[in-house]
Protein backbone atom coordinates (compact mmCIF):
# COMPACT_ATOMS: atom_id res chain seq x y z
CA UNK A 1 0.00 0.00 0.00
CA UNK A 2 2.81 2.36 0.89
CA UNK A 3 4.36 1.72 -2.51
CA UNK A 4 1.08 2.46 -4.26
CA UNK A 5 0.58 5.64 -2.22
CA UNK A 6 4.09 6.77 -3.01
CA UNK A 7 3.41 6.18 -6.69
CA UNK A 8 0.25 8.28 -6.61
CA UNK A 9 2.12 11.00 -4.70
CA UNK A 10 4.81 11.06 -7.36
CA UNK A 11 2.18 11.27 -10.11
CA UNK A 12 0.54 14.15 -8.24
CA UNK A 13 3.80 16.08 -8.09
CA UNK A 14 4.40 15.48 -11.80
CA UNK A 15 0.91 16.74 -12.59
CA UNK A 16 1.52 19.85 -10.50
CA UNK A 17 4.77 20.56 -12.32
CA UNK A 18 3.05 20.03 -15.66
CA UNK A 19 0.36 22.55 -14.74
CA UNK A 20 3.00 25.08 -13.64
CA UNK A 21 4.88 24.56 -16.91
CA UNK A 22 1.69 25.16 -18.88
CA UNK A 23 1.01 28.42 -17.02
CA UNK A 24 4.59 29.60 -17.65
CA UNK A 25 4.32 28.72 -21.34
CA UNK A 26 0.97 30.49 -21.71
CA UNK A 27 2.36 33.51 -19.87
CA UNK A 28 5.34 33.71 -22.20
CA UNK A 29 3.06 33.38 -25.22
CA UNK A 30 0.83 36.14 -23.87
CA UNK A 31 3.84 38.42 -23.33
CA UNK A 32 5.07 37.91 -26.91
CA UNK A 33 1.57 38.34 -28.29
CA UNK A 34 1.17 41.57 -26.32
CA UNK A 35 4.51 42.91 -27.59
CA UNK A 36 3.59 42.07 -31.17
CA UNK A 37 -0.08 43.08 -31.06
CA UNK A 38 -0.93 45.01 -34.22
CA UNK A 39 -2.61 48.34 -33.43
CA UNK A 40 -6.21 48.84 -34.48
CA UNK A 41 -6.42 49.01 -38.27
CA UNK A 42 -7.42 52.46 -39.46
CA UNK A 43 -6.39 55.89 -38.32
CA UNK A 44 -8.15 56.96 -35.12
CA UNK A 45 -9.23 60.59 -35.46
CA UNK A 46 -8.22 63.15 -32.88
CA UNK A 47 -8.10 66.83 -32.04
CA UNK A 48 -6.99 69.15 -34.87
CA UNK A 49 -7.21 66.55 -37.63
CA UNK A 50 -8.57 68.10 -40.85
CA UNK A 51 -11.44 66.36 -42.66
CA UNK A 52 -13.17 66.59 -46.01
CA UNK A 53 -16.70 65.22 -45.49
CA UNK A 54 -18.69 64.67 -48.66
CA UNK A 55 -22.33 63.64 -48.90
CA UNK A 56 -22.63 62.67 -52.56
CA UNK A 57 -25.27 64.62 -54.42
CA UNK A 58 -25.76 66.96 -51.48
CA UNK A 59 -23.18 69.77 -51.44
CA UNK A 60 -25.26 71.58 -48.83
CA UNK A 61 -24.55 68.73 -46.39
CA UNK A 62 -20.82 68.48 -47.21
CA UNK A 63 -18.09 70.32 -45.35
CA UNK A 64 -14.35 70.70 -44.87
CA UNK A 65 -13.59 71.06 -41.21
CA UNK A 66 -11.15 70.43 -38.38
CA UNK A 67 -11.83 68.52 -35.18
CA UNK A 68 -12.16 70.96 -32.28
CA UNK A 69 -10.46 70.65 -28.92
CA UNK A 70 -13.57 69.11 -27.39
CA UNK A 71 -13.33 66.34 -29.99
CA UNK A 72 -16.36 67.45 -32.01
CA UNK A 73 -17.12 68.73 -35.48
CA UNK A 74 -20.17 70.69 -36.57
CA UNK A 75 -22.10 69.28 -39.51
CA UNK A 76 -24.69 71.17 -41.57
CA UNK A 77 -28.25 70.18 -40.66
CA UNK A 78 -27.33 67.80 -37.83
CA UNK A 79 -25.04 69.99 -35.69
CA UNK A 80 -22.21 68.82 -33.38
CA UNK A 81 -20.93 65.25 -33.66
CA UNK A 82 -18.24 63.52 -31.59
CA UNK A 83 -15.45 62.78 -34.07
CA UNK A 84 -12.40 62.14 -31.89
CA UNK A 85 -11.93 58.45 -31.25
CA UNK A 86 -13.65 57.46 -34.49
CA UNK A 87 -12.10 56.25 -37.74
CA UNK A 88 -13.12 57.93 -40.98
CA UNK A 89 -15.26 54.86 -41.76
CA UNK A 90 -17.09 54.79 -38.43
CA UNK A 91 -17.59 58.58 -38.47
CA UNK A 92 -19.07 58.37 -41.98
CA UNK A 93 -21.48 55.68 -40.76
CA UNK A 94 -22.49 57.87 -37.78
CA UNK A 95 -23.14 60.89 -40.01
CA UNK A 96 -25.21 58.75 -42.37
CA UNK A 97 -27.27 57.43 -39.44
CA UNK A 98 -27.99 60.94 -38.18
CA UNK A 99 -28.93 62.22 -41.64
CA UNK A 100 -31.42 59.38 -42.01
CA UNK A 101 -32.76 59.80 -38.45
CA UNK A 102 -33.37 63.50 -39.10
CA UNK A 103 -35.30 62.69 -42.29
CA UNK A 104 -32.87 64.76 -44.36
CA UNK A 105 -31.98 61.94 -46.79
CA UNK A 106 -33.23 58.42 -47.34
CA UNK A 107 -29.94 56.61 -48.04
CA UNK A 108 -27.04 59.09 -48.27
CA UNK A 109 -23.55 58.06 -49.33
CA UNK A 110 -21.01 59.68 -47.00
CA UNK A 111 -17.27 59.71 -47.68
CA UNK A 112 -14.56 61.16 -45.42
CA UNK A 113 -11.03 61.97 -46.51
CA UNK A 114 -8.41 62.96 -43.95
CA UNK A 115 -6.72 66.12 -45.20
CA UNK A 116 -4.35 66.63 -42.29
CA UNK A 117 -2.99 64.25 -39.66
CA UNK A 118 -2.24 66.25 -36.53
CA UNK A 119 -3.37 64.26 -33.50
CA UNK A 120 -1.49 60.98 -33.99
CA UNK A 121 2.10 61.63 -34.97
CA UNK A 122 5.59 60.49 -34.03
CA UNK A 123 8.68 62.68 -33.87
CA UNK A 124 11.86 61.72 -35.71
CA UNK A 125 14.93 63.67 -34.64
CA UNK A 126 18.69 63.54 -34.99
CA UNK A 127 20.76 62.18 -37.84
CA UNK A 128 18.16 61.13 -40.40
CA UNK A 129 17.55 62.31 -43.94
CA UNK A 130 14.40 64.28 -43.11
CA UNK A 131 13.69 64.81 -39.41
CA UNK A 132 10.18 65.92 -38.51
CA UNK A 133 6.69 64.79 -37.53
CA UNK A 134 5.22 61.73 -39.22
CA UNK A 135 1.54 60.76 -39.01
CA UNK A 136 0.47 57.31 -37.89
CA UNK A 137 -2.12 57.00 -40.63
CA UNK A 138 -1.76 53.21 -40.32
CA UNK A 139 0.21 50.81 -38.09
CA UNK A 140 3.92 51.60 -38.45
CA UNK A 141 6.99 49.95 -36.99
CA UNK A 142 10.20 51.89 -36.24
CA UNK A 143 11.82 50.72 -39.50
CA UNK A 144 8.85 51.98 -41.55
CA UNK A 145 9.13 55.51 -40.19
CA UNK A 146 12.92 55.60 -40.43
CA UNK A 147 12.60 54.74 -44.12
CA UNK A 148 10.00 57.50 -44.58
CA UNK A 149 12.42 59.88 -42.86
CA UNK A 150 15.21 59.14 -45.33
CA UNK A 151 16.98 56.50 -43.23
CA UNK A 152 19.72 57.07 -40.68
CA UNK A 153 22.72 59.31 -41.36
CA UNK A 154 24.46 58.76 -38.05
CA UNK A 155 24.88 56.11 -35.38
CA UNK A 156 23.90 52.49 -35.89
CA UNK A 157 21.99 52.73 -32.60
CA UNK A 158 18.47 54.18 -32.53
CA UNK A 159 16.63 55.33 -29.41
CA UNK A 160 12.85 55.09 -29.07
CA UNK A 161 11.18 57.04 -26.26
CA UNK A 162 7.64 55.96 -25.45
CA UNK A 163 5.10 58.72 -24.87
CA UNK A 164 3.00 56.47 -22.62
CA UNK A 165 5.57 55.96 -19.86
CA UNK A 166 8.73 57.83 -20.93
CA UNK A 167 10.63 54.56 -21.24
CA UNK A 168 13.64 54.67 -23.57
CA UNK A 169 14.31 51.64 -25.75
CA UNK A 170 17.68 51.08 -27.41
CA UNK A 171 17.42 49.55 -30.90
CA UNK A 172 20.05 48.28 -33.29
CA UNK A 173 19.63 49.12 -36.97
CA UNK A 174 20.92 45.73 -38.08
CA UNK A 175 18.18 44.05 -36.07
CA UNK A 176 15.63 46.42 -37.60
CA UNK A 177 16.58 45.60 -41.19
CA UNK A 178 16.76 41.87 -40.45
CA UNK A 179 13.04 42.03 -39.88
CA UNK A 180 12.89 40.60 -36.38
CA UNK A 181 9.43 41.72 -35.12
CA UNK A 182 10.41 41.73 -31.44
CA UNK A 183 13.33 44.08 -32.27
CA UNK A 184 11.19 46.42 -34.40
CA UNK A 185 8.25 47.54 -32.25
CA UNK A 186 5.06 49.21 -33.40
CA UNK A 187 4.89 52.95 -32.78
CA UNK A 188 2.33 54.80 -30.68
CA UNK A 189 1.13 58.38 -30.95
CA UNK A 190 3.59 60.78 -29.31
CA UNK A 191 6.61 58.46 -29.51
CA UNK A 192 10.00 59.94 -30.37
CA UNK A 193 12.70 58.29 -32.48
CA UNK A 194 16.19 59.73 -32.05
CA UNK A 195 19.30 58.88 -34.06
CA UNK A 196 22.48 60.31 -32.44
CA UNK A 197 25.66 61.29 -34.22
CA UNK A 198 27.78 58.40 -35.45
CA UNK A 199 30.66 57.30 -33.25
CA UNK A 200 34.09 57.37 -34.85
CA UNK A 201 37.48 55.74 -34.78
CA UNK A 202 40.38 57.82 -36.10
CA UNK A 203 42.73 56.22 -38.62
CA UNK A 204 46.07 57.91 -39.19
CA UNK A 205 49.50 57.28 -40.70
CA UNK A 206 50.16 55.39 -43.91
CA UNK A 207 46.56 54.98 -45.14
CA UNK A 208 44.95 56.30 -48.31
CA UNK A 209 42.18 58.26 -46.56
CA UNK A 210 43.30 59.25 -43.08
CA UNK A 211 40.67 60.70 -40.76
CA UNK A 212 37.55 59.67 -38.85
CA UNK A 213 35.75 56.43 -39.77
CA UNK A 214 32.20 55.79 -38.61
CA UNK A 215 31.99 52.71 -36.41
CA UNK A 216 29.68 49.87 -37.37
CA UNK A 217 28.64 47.17 -34.86
CA UNK A 218 31.53 44.81 -34.13
CA UNK A 219 33.98 46.76 -36.32
CA UNK A 220 37.54 45.44 -36.24
CA UNK A 221 40.85 47.17 -36.91
CA UNK A 222 40.91 45.44 -40.31
CA UNK A 223 37.47 46.85 -41.20
CA UNK A 224 38.46 50.33 -40.06
CA UNK A 225 41.53 50.11 -42.29
CA UNK A 226 39.36 49.05 -45.25
CA UNK A 227 37.05 52.02 -44.64
CA UNK A 228 40.14 54.26 -44.73
CA UNK A 229 41.08 52.91 -48.15
CA UNK A 230 43.79 50.50 -47.04
CA UNK A 231 47.47 51.18 -46.54
CA UNK A 232 49.66 53.19 -48.90
CA UNK A 233 52.56 51.69 -50.82
CA UNK A 234 54.78 52.56 -47.88
CA UNK A 235 52.41 51.34 -45.20
CA UNK A 236 52.19 48.00 -43.44
CA UNK A 237 49.03 46.29 -42.19
CA UNK A 238 51.15 44.49 -39.59
CA UNK A 239 52.56 47.66 -38.06
CA UNK A 240 49.60 49.32 -36.42
CA UNK A 241 49.38 50.90 -33.01
CA UNK A 242 46.35 51.81 -30.93
CA UNK A 243 45.78 54.74 -28.59
CA UNK A 244 42.69 54.37 -26.40
CA UNK A 245 41.77 57.20 -24.05
CA UNK A 246 44.69 58.27 -21.90
CA UNK A 247 46.43 54.91 -22.17
CA UNK A 248 49.80 54.50 -23.79
CA UNK A 249 50.20 53.51 -27.41
CA UNK A 250 50.15 49.73 -27.85
CA UNK A 251 50.39 47.32 -30.76
CA UNK A 252 47.03 46.30 -32.22
CA UNK A 253 45.90 43.15 -33.98
CA UNK A 254 43.84 43.39 -37.15
CA UNK A 255 41.05 41.25 -35.70
CA UNK A 256 40.70 43.33 -32.51
CA UNK A 257 37.46 45.26 -32.12
CA UNK A 258 37.66 49.03 -32.09
CA UNK A 259 35.91 51.35 -29.65
CA UNK A 260 34.63 54.92 -30.08
CA UNK A 261 37.41 57.54 -30.19
CA UNK A 262 40.17 54.95 -30.69
CA UNK A 263 43.17 56.22 -32.66
CA UNK A 264 44.78 53.75 -35.06
CA UNK A 265 48.18 54.58 -36.52
CA UNK A 266 49.45 52.53 -39.46
CA UNK A 267 53.20 52.86 -39.77
CA UNK A 268 55.70 52.46 -42.59
CA UNK A 269 56.94 48.98 -43.38
CA UNK A 270 60.58 48.09 -43.00
CA UNK A 271 62.51 47.42 -46.20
Amino acid sequence: MNTVAAGFSKLGRLAQWAIVALFVAFGAMATVASAQAVPVTGYVLGVDDALDITVFGAPEASVKTRIKYDGTIVMPMIGPIQAAGQTNVSLAALIKKKLIAGNFYKDPIVNIEILGYSSRVVSVAGKVGAPGLYPLDKPYRVLDVLLKAGWIQGSQTVYLRRASDGKEIKLDTLELVRGSPDKDPYLEAGDTIFVPDAEFVYVQGQVLRPGPVAITPGMTVREALAAAGGVTALGSEKKVSLVRGNAKEVDAKLDAQVQPKDVLVFKEKLF
